[in-house]
């Protein structure tokens, strides 16, 4: 999936800083109601990273009750972003 498109789609922008608090809001809404009618494996987990960057997301187990690879795959992601959050950029 393209994020510019993702972005362009949902929030109709392809910066989402520039929205109000209330444009936001509902940019957010649309992208919860994208992720939950969603019913491509990809596409679904690409939606809740999205929702995750922008501190939107269910939890893993709640998100994916009924897809335990997809459950898996969030709850790495997770692990990996706290670890990227806590330690930093190795390169850095």
């Amino acid at each position: 999936m393209d994020l510019e498109a993702l972005l362009l789609h949902f929030f109709e922008t392809d910066d989402p800083a520039t929205l109000t608090e209330a444009e936001f809001g509902i940019a957010i809404e649309r992208l919860k109601i994208g992720f939950g009618v969603e019913r491509d494996a990809g596409r679904k987990f690409a939606l809740w990273t999205l929702l995750h960057t922008f501190d939107a997301a269910p939890l893993p187990a709640e998100a994916f009750a009924k897809e335990p690879k997809l459950k898996a795959a969030a709850e790495d992601y997770l692990s990996a972003a706290f670890r990227l959050e806590r330690f930093g950029d190795p390169e850095s």
